[in-house]
């Protein structure tokens, strides 16, 4: 009977008086640091669609500690921030009352499962021990400019009453609350991580062992755009309006020029503005609006002439007029473009709406020539309808466009950029779609930001030897709603002196983001307890980077970027020493509810991870999870699937309490066992090699097995099934525990069938197959085919003339 109660704990025990899982700080053997992305304990806890990465990482952990290397799995709590907060004011707790609780919980519940951290090792990033940390990485970023205060429109949740990146909208809504954001003009703490966009992107290329999906999502989010500058003068004003565009091969065909509602400019022009009051009202509307909602393909485009305002085209000197348009977002390039409706699509039905010029000046190669032939000219009148209807977005050659006509549309924009260059109303430029990183959120439950505002000096970063500065404990700690954190209303906390001139000064009262303690984690797992130094130089060089990291792909574009760039920042100011943090990455797929949707309370499918160990065994959740399927794919829980793992856990228990020791002698299909389930393990394939272990208990389960052949079968089992592996290791009268003993090789000789299938052909025709050796010889071939009841049909007194043998595949008979 396998009593999976009574061998957990009893193994439990065991690992955790010996340390087994503790790591460590010699250096002389090779690292493996294998990282699962922490958890936020901001609810009641675990499904079990959360183990499944961290099963896949203690795994490869297991593996790595019985192939001799020194191997760091830590956990750790990102407990900061949001959804821990939101988690807080549901349950009417404090936030750090909540996550005190809520971390045990989840901490109970992966002890369970068997994981091999190193719980000494632990971090909670509202530890103000490692927060200290945080705050100093922001004090670096200030000292170096990458910090700043700014004032303009930022996305706000009105549910979440906090300002928001980017980075955290799904769709243009909150993806916290699903709540539509509003552009909202607040002072706020800006990371300006476009300094390190180009490298972000180039240093992709270093990231070989990362799945292509997750790189392409990178590029896509810092998409670079290559194009030019162009200053649009605006009539009878000394200012001029700035456009970045990439089909600057277009510009004779600009008809009207295009602000975002929220542009600067339009303050500074609206004494010019005839019709202000417009004018204001559409700005006004605009603010309601998503950037989602305002830029949507199938959206009907509204826009509003700034009367009285015109610019001139700087290539052909027309005076064109000037709108504001909601489908321009002021954080997007310029917030200004150059609307040319002939070629673009936005622009085309922006026209037609309100009746604005169409001058076509591209057109496919073919058709700039003079057309010589009836199809030339029906394919050109057939573009001329086109030009009406719709706009031709691809590039061509030029008409229309005084000398540039005839010139491609590359080599024109290489040659417009010149000229505009040479006049200095233009250049060359490279723009990126990601933005600044939008750093306070008016929220109480996260890392204050270490600056004091003073009068008279500014914003003053907090001296080193003062953090942390800590986050003062308030009964009340609900958000406010005005732009303000609640740490605002705690006078005594706020007040301080200048660190600089000593005069009067205030704490800064937002908070971080709870990316920022994620950010830079992985570091501190290396140096927990370090009071002196982020990080001790000898153990970053020995640790880093993170040989694997395995966590969600919804962190592709936000966290990983993130990351990425502190690291990047930290190297730049001596703090690391490698280019990139994590080496080798994976993405976990989802477990759905059996009812093929994702786990929920809101749908009752929720299936606790306590339960299904309590009643099926921790090993059997463990091998079930990497059995549904590959790794990186969504799968459906099923009850069905769990109770055949655990038949076969049972089968195996059986099978090694009447196992009989024989003698050792060489076995191919262990050796081939060990060979597919080390491969499979290393390239993330778990469900195959769980496959694998099963069709070698079911092919070898009759037969007698040796106690060595025995044991090195354990060991393939004993990373996805610890508990009863270490049972059965101890069973056949081995010492010590299994993850202590060598991991077992193939002996390549062994991995060679003893027997072949060889096609035999007559006349390039298949006649029969037959088994034989391995290694038989073309003779030997040859004459069992004569042999064979089909040779003796088709070979009999018939005249060989040629032998065609593949050794290992085929032996072909000609005959005359």
């Amino acid at each position: 009977m396998f009593d999976h109660k009574k061998i957990e704990e009893k193994w439990k025990k065991k690992w955790s008086e010996s340390e087994l899982y503790k790591t460590s700080e010699n250096q002389d053997k090779p690292k493996q640091y294998i990282l699962d992305m922490f958890p936020y304990p901001s609810g009641e806890g675990l499904h079990v669609g959360h183990p499944k990465g961290y099963i896949a990482t203690d795994i490869v952990s297991r593996m790595r500690m019985m192939q001799g290397f020194n191997v760091l799995h830590p956990m750790g709590w990102d407990a900061f921030g949001l959804p821990a907060e939101n988690y807080a004011l549901k349950t009417k707790t404090h936030p750090k009352t909540a996550v005190k609780k809520n971390i045990e919980h989840f901490k109970q519940q992966l002890e369970k499962i068997g994981f091999t951290y190193d719980w000494s090792r632990e971090i909670n990033t509202t530890d103000p021990k490692y927060y200290r940390w945080t705050q100093w990485c922001f004090l670096q970023m200030f000292k170096k400019g990458l910090a700043y205060e700014s004032y303009e429109p930022i996305n706000w949740c009105p549910s979440c009453k906090t300002g928001l990146a980017n980075e955290d909208l799904e769709g243009g809504r909150c993806e916290r609350c699903d709540s539509e954001i509003e552009r909202k003009p607040m002072r706020q703490w800006v990371i300006k991580i476009t300094e390190y966009a180009e490298q972000l992107l180039q240093d992709i290329k270093q990231l070989t062992e990362w799945e292509d999906s997750i790189k392409d999502m990178q590029r896509a989010w810092i998409g670079r755009s290559e194009g030019t500058l162009v200053k649009f003068p605006i009539s009878n004003f000394k200012f001029s309006i700035e456009v970045f565009t990439t089909r600057l091969d277009t510009i004779y065909g600009c008809t009207y020029v295009v602000l975002a509602p929220e542009h600067e400019l339009i303050s500074t022009l609206l004494p010019e503005i005839k019709n202000q009051k417009e004018v204001q009202k559409y700005i006004e509307h605009t603010k309601k609006k998503t950037d989602l909602l305002r830029t949507g393909i199938q959206k009907e485009k509204t826009g509003i002439r700034l009367e009285g305002v015109s610019a001139l085209n700087p290539f052909t000197q027309e005076e064109i007029p000037v709108f504001i348009a909601d489908y321009v977002l002021g954080s997007y390039g310029t917030g200004a473009v150059m609307a040319v409706p002939a070629h673009d699509e936005r622009d085309f039905s922006f026209a037609k709406k309100y009746n604005l010029p169409i001058r076509k000046t591209i057109t496919p190669p073919a058709l700039a020539v003079f057309p010589r032939n009836a199809n030339d000219i029906a394919a050109g009148a057939a573009h001329e309808l086109r030009v009406e209807s719709e706009c031709y977005t691809l590039e061509g050659d030029l008409v229309n466009s005084d000398h540039y006509s005839g010139v491609s549309s590359q080599k024109a924009r290489e040659k417009m950029t010149e000229w505009l260059t040479q006049q200095g109303i233009g250049e060359k430029k490279v723009t990126y779609r990601l933005r600044d990183w939008v750093f306070s959120r008016q929220r109480y439950w996260g890392e204050p930001i270490p600056i004091i505002h003073c009068e008279t000096c500014g914003p003053v970063g907090v001296p080193e030897d003062q953090l942390p500065v800590l986050l003062p404990e308030i009964e009340h700690y609900e958000p406010t709603g005005t732009g303000e954190s609640p740490l605002a209303a705690i006078t005594e906390w706020v007040t301080i002196p200048c660190p600089s001139c000593k005069g009067p000064g205030k704490r800064e009262t937002n908070t971080m983001p709870q990316w920022a303690g994620s950010s830079w984690y992985y570091l501190r797992y290396c140096d927990p307890d370090n009071i002196k130094t982020l990080i001790d130089q000898k153990k970053e060089t020995y640790w880093l980077p993170v040989d694997l990291y395995v966590g969600g792909a919804e962190h592709a574009t936000r966290h990983l970027i993130y990351a990425r760039f502190w690291h990047k920042f930290l190297k730049s100011i001596g703090v690391v020493s490698t280019d990139e943090p994590f080496k080798r990455l994976y993405h976990v797929g989802l477990i759905m509810g059996e009812d093929n949707r994702k786990m929920s309370k809101r749908w009752g499918n929720v299936i606790n991870p306590d339960e299904i160990i309590g009643r099926f065994g921790a090993d059997t959740l463990r091998m079930y999870e990497m059995f549904m399927g590959p790794f990186s794919n969504s799968t459906s829980w099923s009850t069905d699937g769990l109770v055949g793992v655990r038949r076969f856990l049972e089968r195996v228990d059986n099978w090694f309490s009447e196992l009989k020791n024989i003698k050792s002698q060489p076995n191919p299909s262990l050796h081939k066992t060990i060979q597919k389930v080390t491969d499979d393990i290393e390239n993330f394939h778990f469900n195959t090699a769980v496959s694998t272990l099963m069709i070698f208990v079911n092919e070898t389960r009759t037969k007698e097995l040796s106690k060595e052949d025995a044991s090195s079968f354990i060991k393939l089992l004993a990373p996805f099934c610890p508990f009863l592996a270490e049972e059965l290791y101890e069973r056949l009268g081995n010492q010590g525990s299994i993850f202590t003993s060598t991991w077992p090789v193939a002996d390549k000789n062994l991995l060679q069938d003893a027997h072949i299938t060889l096609v035999i052909q007559i006349n390039s025709k298949v006649r029969e197959t037959l088994t034989v050796d391995v290694n038989i010889s073309k003779e030997d071939a040859l004459a069992l085919a004569k042999n064979c009841e089909i040779g003796k049909k088709w070979l009999d007194g018939k005249n060989i003339k040629n032998v065609i043998f593949v050794p290992k595949k085929l032996l072909n008979i000609i005959t005359d």
